[in-house]
């Protein structure tokens, strides 16, 4: 048998803040402040992890930027023996370790970022392209330890990650892990699931009412880790001011209804509360995974 590779998970000050004696939730929480052509943009960002109720460990992880450039991460593992929460936090540092190795693409001028020149007269979104290149990396870091060694064989893990800047945020994604904006009192969807689930409906096999009873429903089709290459979906939206972004595991979504969720929006009056009241409902409600939820606020001066 291949011996395994050590491992090491991402640093305490680099995602959440591990607590080696709690079962429950895992807090922090994070500011960011930037300005490009007079525009300035605040974040205020909350996240949190708990175990669930059914579940023995916590496979969920999660990261908030705390450094320069406002980034957001959540992701959800699988995979035997512990590995899941493994491939989780492997990606999340793989993901974070791109972003501090590259630099902004403002300070770009014919450098490079992937493995392509980048060049003025390049008409392709530096930003999105960045993300992206940081989520197939974790994808690469993921797959190549889970290939080598035989105890995380078959790791993987969904990714969905935010990445805020003066413009607004790209949003990428692999698996069913979800991103929500929550604008003018209504709570939207910014993320397709790559699920079996979400599949059939396309195909019109299934009905959006039926999801819920479709035996198969957390089955996903595309992850990070479970093959040499993966396609990412991604995509850049402008912010406004006073919107909220929620980055969750399946763990929330699949025990809170988004009906819910935007009520819950509705009445909060505080991120960390808000947190805690929706980690709080999944649980009542059966907690029957691990649950992952980051809030992060927009403030803009325009």
């Amino acid at each position: 048998m291949t011996q395994p590779t050590e491992v090491s998970a991402p640093e305490r000050d680099q995602t959440h803040v591990d607590d080696e004696t709690s079962t429950s939730s895992e807090w922090t929480s994070s500011e960011y402040s930037g300005g490009v052509d007079g525009v300035e943009v605040a974040l205020d960002c909350v996240g949190t992890t708990d175990v669930g109720m059914a579940r023995d460990h916590n496979e969920d992880d999660f990261y908030l930027s705390r450094g320069e450039e406002a980034l957001c991460i959540v992701a959800d593992g699988m995979g035997g023996h512990r590995s899941g929460e493994v491939a989780s936090a492997m990606a999340i540092r793989a993901m974070v370790e791109y972003y501090r190795e590259t630099m902004p693409p403002e300070e770009l001028d014919g450098r490079e970022i992937g493995s392509e020149a980048v060049g003025e007269d390049d008409e392709i979104d530096l930003d999105e392209r960045r993300l992206v290149q940081a989520i197939q990396t974790a994808n690469s870091t993921v797959f190549e330890v889970a290939s080598n060694n035989e105890v995380y064989r078959g790791m993987g893990t969904t990714i969905v990650s935010g990445y805020f800047t003066h413009r607004g945020v790209y949003l990428g994604h692999i698996g069913d892990s979800r991103a929500y904006r929550y604008r003018d009192g209504d709570l939207e969807q910014r993320t397709d699931d790559h699920s079996l689930a979400n599949k059939y409906v396309d195909m019109g096999i299934l009905s959006s009412d039926d999801v819920e009873f479709f035996p198969y429903k957390n089955v996903i089709t595309r992850a990070c880790g479970l093959s040499e290459e993966v396609e990412v979906a991604s995509h850049f939206e402008e912010t406004r001011d006073g919107d909220h972004y929620l980055f969750c595991s399946d763990g929330l979504t699949d025990m809170v209804s988004t009906e819910r969720i935007e009520e819950m929006f509705g009445d909060y009056v505080d991120l960390e509360t808000l947190c805690s009241r929706l980690i709080a409902e999944a649980n009542d409600n059966g907690g029957e995974d691990n649950i992952t939820a980051v809030i992060a606020r927009v403030s803009r001066d325009k």
